[in-house]
């Protein structure tokens, strides 16, 4: 039981911060940039790679995207979690994966973003982590 909780607690933290996050694109000035004239000009730059878009387009896709990914997560493992927990303890792949993915955006957070979503990623690998190994001791 605990490290089923551990495990959907995990999740439900990522989850929430991806959605938090895709709230936070679309919605409000938190992910804008605090000098209007960068933005202004992030609408009318191009990447390099193609002159089909802009930076601006660019960043609001790739941080919806990102959101979409730690949602993705949170809601898969939180459904293994709460809903087939064993079938979850037998895919050594699904267990590595998840590791993997939460490691993984715990480097991204401690490289690229700032201490909230690091404490969170950082929780949340905790937990999972914890999870795994109670559940399979």
């Amino acid at each position: 039981m605990l490290p089923q909780l551990l495990i959907s607690t995990s999740a439900a933290i990522v989850l929430t911060v991806g959605t938090l996050h895709l709230v936070y694109t679309f919605f409000g000035p938190k992910l804008r940039p605090r000098d209007p004239e960068l933005e202004a000009r992030m609408k009318e730059v191009s990447p390099v790679i193609t002159s089909q878009t802009t930076m601006w387009k660019t960043w609001i896709g790739f941080n919806a995207s990102h959101s979409l990914g730690l949602m993705l997560f949170g809601v898969l493992y939180g459904y293994l979690a709460i809903f087939q927990f064993q079938a979850l303890l037998q895919a050594w792949f699904l267990l590595l994966v998840g590791a993997i993915f939460l490691v993984s955006f715990l480097v991204l957070a401690k490289r690229y973003f700032f201490r909230i979503p690091l404490a969170c990623i950082a929780s949340s690998l905790v937990l999972y982590v914890v999870g795994v190994a109670a559940a399979v001791v």
